[in-house]
């Protein structure tokens, strides 16, 4: 049960940057195991079944920086190189914590692209970076330090964000802080906003013939409790909150984007997900065309240069 009351803890009433789908799968998945009850979803689009890279696809691959400084030791670089080309992928649904580099079952840390991201800045080897992209998105917590990282990073040297399929939410977020970003003509992009999910289970005890007593000290001591219905106020500022974030999400990506996609066109977006053509003609993107192409081309201009 400890184990089931973290993923809870985690899962609901905690913003996150994830494509609502996405958001939808995880909860349908894992809903009913955590909780013991069906669950349902109010104004759902439907699950979305989506696993980073798979069906043949390729892929390339906190405090203290332990993880990095393992490497250091170590004498290894945290990323795959091609000539002066370092490649970092940011696949699957992304964590804040995580004590390694690349993908792990099915899940990117943002823990392990910051080391990477360090490195590849002061690696003088390193002369340009490509973030291999796709991410349906993620948590909140280490998704903006991440992106800030990147755009750090943008200003020393080349980067380009490729998307193999797709890049929504926290996965966009990051992609948007590549100097150039490329997608396929069938993937996707966007999703600039932020999703808050609350479990009330109050209705299943009540069929149950379960009651449930909270003895609490301090008026707002249990506000959002599973146990009870969403109060109107709670909801209020929760909704506050997300739309705080999600203005700093679009901020963020006018940081990144520069010229092309400002801080209102990304809020007009509405949070909508974007096919490639859209993608392109809002600024989202730079380039829809062959992400093998693209890659070749950037790592031939990059040695090129070295």
């Amino acid at each position: 049960m400890p184990a089931f009351d973290r993923i809870c803890s985690i899962l609901f009433e905690q913003p996150h940057l994830y494509h609502p789908r996405k958001a939808e799968t995880v909860i349908r998945m894992l809903g009913p195991r955590l909780t013991g009850f069906p669950v349902s979803v109010v104004n759902g689009e439907g699950p979305v079944d989506h696993v980073a890279f798979s069906a043949g696809r390729p892929s390339a691959g906190v405090l203290g920086d332990r993880l990095g400084r393992a490497y250091d030791r170590a004498g290894v670089r945290p990323y795959d190189m091609i000539g002066r080309v370092a490649v970092i992928p940011i696949e699957g649904t992304l964590v804040h914590k995580g004590a390694w580099v690349g993908a792990s079952s099915g899940e990117t840390s943002y823990q392990g692209l910051q080391v990477q991201i360090a490195r590849a800045a002061r690696d003088e080897d390193v002369g340009g970076v490509v973030f291999e992209i796709d991410s349906f998105g993620g948590m909140v917590n280490g998704a903006f330090e991440t992106a800030a990282a990147i755009r750090k990073l943008s200003a020393a040297k080349p980067t380009i964000a490729i998307l193999t399929d797709y890049a929504y939410s926290a996965g966009y977020l990051l992609a948007s802080q590549a100097r150039q970003i490329v997608m396929p003509d069938f993937g996707g992009a966007g999703s600039i906003g932020v999703v808050m999910m609350h479990a009330d289970f109050s209705g299943n005890l009540e069929q149950d013939g379960i009651k449930v007593t909270l003895i609490h000290a301090g008026r707002h001591k249990v506000d959002g409790s599973p146990f009870l219905p969403l109060p109107p106020e709670t909801r209020a500022r929760w909704q506050a909150q997300v739309e705080a974030m999600r203005d700093s999400f679009a901020a963020a990506v006018a940081q990144g984007r520069g010229r092309r996609t400002t801080k209102a066109a990304a809020l007009a977006t509405e949070a909508d997900a974007f096919d490639a053509q859209d993608s392109l003609r809002l600024g989202l993107v730079d380039a829809v065309g062959n992400g093998q192409e693209a890659f070749a081309a950037f790592v031939k201009e990059v040695n090129r240069k070295g």
